[in-house]
């Protein structure tokens, strides 16, 4: 194959735009070139693909995804993140009881919701209590998933389900909410939702394969071709088998094997389970093992507020409380725990969201790197919300990868109205600071948290530029923390597969280098900036071959699954509810 007609972004330093790309039978670049050179490798049986001045580059690395649990989301009714008061919220909830059986399905039919956005409710400070979701006329248990991944509402019928009272304790990395009478409220965090989760009617195998198939077919419309599931089990595991033998895995897949907080305290035993869930499972196509997930602390905004932080919370008044959130894991048991990961080969990669959780996961990398004297092993730290600038320095010394989700760096309901009051001005200028990390020598590297957000690759891509985004209120601190164009796309790409220690092979537009290559609609390297949001792909090769053709019916279809979840309600802001606090913030500069 040769594209041709195009500009090729290659991915590396001093390179020039190019205007043409040949792949060959292996699946590999064969040369990069002008037009009129390549066109002479053009032989009898050679497919010639006209990029009308689009841009070639690398395939989309998503750094840190979820995309079976995507697949699974598919299969139930989803709230899709909306703003709702509680009558909006029991109206719709009337419809979802409704349409999942009716009077047919009581009283024990579950009705579980997906995407429930936990700071939604409207007027900010409504209480999160069972006693709402109990006003609707029904018997059934109900189960609210919070679209974060760190929350579940639910009803007092399910909570008796699950055998959930005053006395249930707290378990290790969760809290079960509980109001001043010392009942539940029905909010259950972290790792308190398997306490809900495990009593949940779960759909049939062959129906979440198939619904993963199809999640996985619409990243291959939006240009993604490698993954690391950043939450990968045995069951994970099973359905990536499955998807591999029925030839519904295109992409390149990394998983991240979960490692929860009590065996963190074994590094051994953590160890001896990771390698036997290589062992058992190293034989599918298209998966990759080598990396080991941690979640060190949970999510920042308000009512949540379990991300570790290194000051205490404000009360949304500017007094501190007692709250600094929750570290599921100390630095010395990560240090340990990386350590001993480090010694036989695996990278560590993990959920460090507030400045504590980052700071504890560089404490524990830098334990690892005196213990062990590795320094390539490319451990990670994800989301990076607020990061101490003391601490910004580390990440290069550390050789510490930064997969940072720059879709969520503009001004909206979850950086403005769900967090400003709650941590202050001097540390909210810390949000997201992709910038201040690269100037500090960081390695920079980009992922989703799909389906946490909706998959917008290309808006992702935009807003780690401008800081607003197509969805935006306002940009966020543009001046100080907006990466230039070629950082963005670097980031996405070669930025990620040297994360993945894959840069060996993807992530640049280079001879010898794999065909994993997307060609755009447009040039993504000199159209306006707000532009690059609504970029379409037009082609995504992964080994040489096509695994989307948005000309195709099926390439079609996948486009069309990627608008409508891009339209689907996304968080707005509460201002025209309480009142606007955006103006005093001084974020857009």
């Amino acid at each position: 194959m040769i594209i041709h007609n195009a500009r090729v972004f290659t991915g590396r330093a001093g390179d020039r735009i190019a205007e043409a790309v040949a792949v060959g039978r292996d699946g590999r670049i064969l040369a990069v070139g002008a037009d009129r050179a390549l066109r002479r490798l053009i032989g009898r049986d050679t497919e010639v693909v006209n990029a009308r001045g689009g841009t070639v580059m690398s395939g989309v690395h998503d750094g840190h995804v979820h995309p079976l649990g995507a697949g699974k989301r598919s299969l139930r009714p989803s709230l899709a993140g909306a703003e709702t008061t509680v009558p909006e919220l029991l109206e719709i909830l009337t419809g979802f009881l409704a349409d999942t059986g009716g009077a047919g399905a009581e009283p024990d039919g579950w009705l579980v919701v997906e995407d429930w956005n936990p700071v939604g409710l409207l007027p900010q400070g409504t209480e999160t209590h069972h006693s709402i979701l109990d006003r609707l006329a029904t018997r059934r248990p109900i189960a609210l998933v919070g679209g974060d991944g760190h929350n579940l509402w639910a009803n007092q019928r399910a909570l008796d389900i699950a055998g959930i009272t005053a006395s249930t304790p707290d378990p290790v990395g969760g809290e079960v909410v509980k109001g001043s009478d010392g009942r539940p409220t029905g909010l259950l965090k972290d790792d308190a939702q398997d306490l809900m989760t495990r009593h949940l009617p779960q759909p049939t195998k062959a129906a979440v394969v198939a619904a993963c198939a199809q999640v996985l077919a619409t990243a291959a419309a939006a240009g993604v071709t490698t993954m690391m599931d950043a939450w990968a089990g045995r069951e994970e595991l099973e359905l990536y088998k499955a998807l591999s033998a029925g030839g519904k895995l295109p992409q390149r897949i990394v998983p991240a094997i979960r490692v929860d907080a009590t065996q963190a305290k074994d590094p051994a035993a953590a160890l001896a389970f990771a390698k036997g869930l290589r062992s058992e499972f190293a034989g599918v196509r298209g998966l990759r093992f080598g990396t080991i997930k941690v979640f060190l602390d949970g999510v920042i905004e308000y009512p949540a507020q379990t991300a570790a932080l290194l000051e205490p919370y404000l009360d949304g008044h500017g007094h501190p409380t007692k709250n600094r959130g929750e570290l599921y894991v100390s630095a010395r048991d990560y240090g340990r725990l990386t350590a001993a990961f480090n010694t036989a080969g695996w990278q560590m990669h993990a959920h460090g969201l507030g400045d504590r959780a980052a700071r504890t996961a560089l404490d524990g990398y830098a334990h690892a790197l005196r213990a062990t004297g590795l320094r390539d092993m490319r451990n990670t730290i994800a989301h990076l919300q607020i990061v101490d600038p003391a601490d910004l320095p580390r990440f290069a010394q550390l050789g510490v990868a930064a997969c940072m989700q720059l879709q969520w760096a503009a001004q909206d309901t979850w950086t403005m109205d769900a967090l400003l009051p709650y941590i202050g001005k001097r540390r909210h200028r810390w949000m997201y600071p992709a910038r201040s990390l690269e100037k500090a020598g960081a390695r920079l590297t980009g992922g989703s948290d799909w389906p946490v957000d909706a998959l917008q690759t290309w808006n992702q891509i935009r807003t780690a530029i401008d800081r607003q985004g197509a969805e935006g209120d306002g940009p966020l601190y543009r001046e100080l923390e907006g990466l230039s164009r070629t950082s963005s796309l670097r980031m996405h790409t070669a930025g990620t597969a040297w994360q993945l220690h894959q840069d060996h092979l993807t992530g640049t537009v280079e001879r010898g280098k794999a065909a994993d290559l997307v060609l755009l609609d447009r040039d993504v390297t000199r159209c306006p900036v707000k532009d690059i949001s609504d970029t379409k792909v037009d082609l995504t090769l992964i080994r040489g071959k096509a695994v989307h053709d948005g000309h195709s019916a099926t390439g079609r279809a996948a486009a069309a699954r990627l608008a409508r979840a891009a339209a689907a309600p996304r968080p707005a802001s509460y201002a025209s509810v309480h009142g606007g606090r955006h103006h005093a913030c001084g974020c857009g500069s």
